[in-house]
């Protein structure tokens, strides 16, 4: 990570090496935020934010569920600081990590009655899973760690304390020489990989978990369905068992991070033709074609950054 110069604290901008907590702050102790990763990119125009009130409203959503109702700071306070991070850091294109966490105060697990703080920081940040996954796919295996259960923690809500379990599995597929875990729910059917939504192409339709199955409502997974309706394919959020990863057409990640990654193997058992597919292909042609300003962007997902700017070059 390289760092940039300055990051928001609390309605002000800091040196990036003043961004500290304390060692007893909650978060710490007890795992306390919700956080937010929006990418910022280069377009023909000028830097634009992707989805970037979507963005916000979950922080703030997630805020709520875990009982931090009043940050301090309202959705479009916290919209505008963002922009306004991306030119004081003369930034072109970056990731944006908006955090709420719960700081220095009382030690115990009730952590009603300690101060809120709220922090963004930016830095450039290139493919979370290489720069050929985009074409030639990822890598995967099945988790043998489960996703949350249902009433354990709520996974509507992107915690920090939620991300353990992304961790293991993580690290787990990372140490048997995959690139990815996917994880099944509670009842055994396929959830999410450790960051991402995940999409599974048969017969010319999309399946997708639904948000009941433990999935985190992710702004990408939404992008892709929209995209999905613009093209004329069917998406149908259902139950996927786990066999049908391989027996699928096409398998796909969408995330902040990962944007819109095939996946080629499951379980060491090839996925299609072993590579991107003809449904990921077309998905990322107009993915990548709105947020870097070669496609119109008729669903208005991009927040420009500066003062008259639109959003896609003349």
């Amino acid at each position: 990570m390289t760092p940039t110069e300055k990051i928001w604290h609390n309605g002000r901008f800091i040196r990036w090496e003043e961004a500290k907590i304390h060692v007893l702050s909650h978060v710490v102790n007890y795992g306390t935020s919700v956080f937010e990763g929006i990418r910022c990119y280069s377009t023909p125009a000028g830097p634009a934010i992707f989805r970037l009130n979507e963005h916000v409203r979950r922080m703030l959503n997630s805020a709520k569920i875990y009982r931090m109702e009043d940050i301090g700071y309202t959705a479009a306070t916290l919209a505008e600081a963002m922009k306004e991070l991306v030119r004081v850091n003369k930034m072109d294109a970056c990731y944006l990590r908006p955090i709420v966490l719960r700081g220095y105060g009382e030690i115990g697990v009730n952590g009603l009655k300690n101060p809120i703080d709220v922090y963004i920081a930016c830095w450039e940040w290139g493919k979370y899973l290489g720069d050929e996954a985009a074409a030639e796919g990822v890598d995967v295996c099945v988790s043998s760690w489960t996703r949350l259960a249902p009433n354990t923690l709520p996974a509507l809500a992107k915690a920090g304390a939620n991300y353990m379990n992304s961790q293991l599995i993580k690290m787990e597929a990372l140490v048997n020489g995959y690139s990815e875990g996917i994880a099944l729910d509670a009842a055994g059917h396929v959830c999410e990989g450790s960051g991402e939504n995940i999409f599974v192409v048969q017969d010319g339709k999309i399946l997708t978990p639904p948000l009941g199955a433990s999935v985190l409502p992710g702004i990408t997974r939404d992008s892709v369905i929209a995209l999905a309706g613009g093209l004329g394919i069917p998406v149908v959020e259902t139950i996927v068992p786990r066999e049908l990863l391989y027996i699928a057409d096409e398998v796909f990640f969408s995330g902040t991070a990962a944007e819109i990654t095939p996946i080629r193997s499951v379980d060491r058992i090839t996925v299609g033709k072993g590579r991107r597919g003809p449904v990921a292909e077309q998905l990322q042609k107009e993915f990548f074609g709105i947020i870097h300003g070669s496609k119109p962007d008729r669903f208005g997902w991009l927040s420009p950054v500066h003062a008259g700017q639109t959003a896609m070059a003349k």
